[in-house]
């Protein structure tokens, strides 16, 4: 029988000024890295079907404008424009089924 952290090379962890010396699993070493949120980046936060896009490429748009119709759950969810900005890319179109945290619109 193997100890299954036989094979992991030991890291460093400092915590308020003392290190630490210990092995991480295979799913932490593997788990994706953070990203923070980029506003200009529309992502839809539920699984659903585009129904309207009401933007087009090049379009200026101001904060708080309607950009997309997502239907997900029987209802209708408005997309609005998080800040002032362009329409840089549609990467969707009307009737799509799109996932979670998908790419929609790229502002600039």
């Amino acid at each position: 029988m193997t100890n299954e952290n036989e094979n992991k090379q030991p890291a460093k962890l400092i915590i308020d000024d003392t290190t630490y010396e210990t092995t991480y699993t295979e799913k932490y070493q593997q788990r994706k890295q953070y990203e923070p949120e980029n506003p200009k980046h529309i992502k839809a936060f539920i699984p659903g079907v585009v129904r309207s896009i009401n933007v087009r490429l090049g379009q200026h748009i101001s904060e708080g404008d309607m950009l997309l119709i997502l239907e997900a759950m029987k209802m209708e969810n408005r997309l609005l424009a998080p800040v002032s900005g362009t329409i840089k890319e549609i990467l969707v179109e009307k009737e799509q089924m799109v996932p979670k945290h998908h790419l929609l619109i790229v502002l600039e």
